[in-house]
């Protein structure tokens, strides 16, 4: 694991394997914090245009409408690159609140296919 930043009580954690990039959030994803995650998702989809990035969000305890904007922000980033984004761990209210806005048919959520979900992930 790498790259950990905390900002306003999100934490952020980067792993890397085969071209995929996992980005592992706790905390929560609000107006204060959404601008470092936006920051990082901008830098990793533009560092390869076919990078799959997936976001995890099993330890998001807390998403507001801000955080949700820096994701689609980041899905249409990564679509225009030809790229990947995809969420996991979506469960609770933050599942609740991307199923009420519509958000979440947006997003793939279920088998982004990548180094982090193929046998002997580290």
């Amino acid at each position: 694991m790498r790259n950990m930043h905390t900002a306003n009580a999100l934490e952020i954690n980067l792993r890397e394997r085969d071209g995929a990039t996992l980005v592992l959030l706790r905390g929560r994803l609000n107006i204060d914090s959404s601008p470092i995650l936006r920051d990082r998702l901008l830098d990793i989809l533009r560092r390869q245009a076919s990078e799959t990035v997936i976001v995890d969000l099993t330890n998001v305890s807390y998403i507001d409408a801000s955080g949700m904007a820096t994701l689609v922000e980041g899905l249409k980033i990564a679509r225009n690159r030809q790229g990947t984004l995809c969420l996991q761990g979506l469960q609770d209210r933050v599942l609740q609140l991307f199923e009420v806005t519509g958000l979440l048919d947006l997003f793939e959520t279920n088998g982004c296919k990548n180094a982090f979900n193929s046998p002997g992930r580290s």
